[in-house]
């Protein structure tokens, strides 16, 4: 088990001081090269989930355990630490730096873990060669489709040889073609890398290809993986 949380609660303030419950009891666990599928409404807390067991922000209640290690004991500069060598995120917007060409955004994270230059451009190619992107290693962000920056993201998710791939929404901006290929990608390296992989998604091909399908109502996962595969199959 990779990541696991128990029993987690997250809320928020509102503007009128009334606090917004997001996630309440929600249990939630990840195996090595297994894909999880987190589908349900939009504002049900599938982002908010994600920023939870991503280390981005702390559940009010219950516990994160990453690699089998509880991550309320741990100093923020620790988990800073996990979250940066140990977990890869993507976004539905890429979020690369325009200033930076594809191969600079890759290197970029590589170098502030400590590689040393030569090292990290190595490894940037080759992560840049693995989402099919050998002959747009030197264009920068608004020289390249939205599919390829997408994959210029997955490539920098994957840049610290993460145990676990975070994916919000990935396919969200793509068309259909550049949305399978993104989709065939995060499901191979799962599977080649043993790579945990939770998405939260609206996309159906997406949600039906998962090892588990989780809904997200009212703060609380369930795991509907028959009942939504065949519900999905009827339409």
């Amino acid at each position: 088990m990779i990541i696991e949380a128990r029993n987690i609660a997250k809320g928020y303030p509102e503007g009128d001081g009334r606090w917004l419950s997001v996630l309440e009891g929600l249990s939630i666990s990840v195996e090595r090269g297994q894909v999880v599928a987190v589908t349900g409404e939009s504002g049900v807390g599938k982002s908010t989930l994600l920023h939870v067991l991503g280390l981005l922000d702390k559940p009010d209640n219950g516990e994160v355990f990453f690699d089998g290690k509880a991550t309320s004991e741990l100093s923020d500069n620790q988990r800073a630490k996990v979250r940066n060598k140990g977990i890869g995120f993507v976004f539905q917007f890429h979020h690369l730096l325009p200033e930076f060409d594809a191969l600079e955004n890759v290197t970029i994270p590589i170098r502030i873990s400590g590689i040393s230059e030569s090292e990290a451009i190595g490894r940037a190619q080759e992560l840049l060669d693995v989402v099919g992107l050998t002959e747009r290693v030197n264009h920068f962000p608004n020289a390249l489709s939205g599919g390829e920056q997408q994959r210029v993201a997955l490539a920098r998710a994957l840049s610290c040889e993460p145990d676990i791939i975070l994916a919000d929404e990935p396919t969200g901006n793509l068309d259909t073609k550049n949305a399978d290929r993104l989709i065939e990608l995060l499901f191979s390296l799962a599977k080649e890398r043993a790579l945990a992989v939770v998405i939260a998604t609206h996309n159906r091909e997406l949600a039906l290809r998962a090892d588990t399908i989780l809904l997200l109502e009212n703060g609380i996962t369930n795991d509907i993986t028959a009942r939504i595969r065949s519900s999905i199959l009827e339409r």
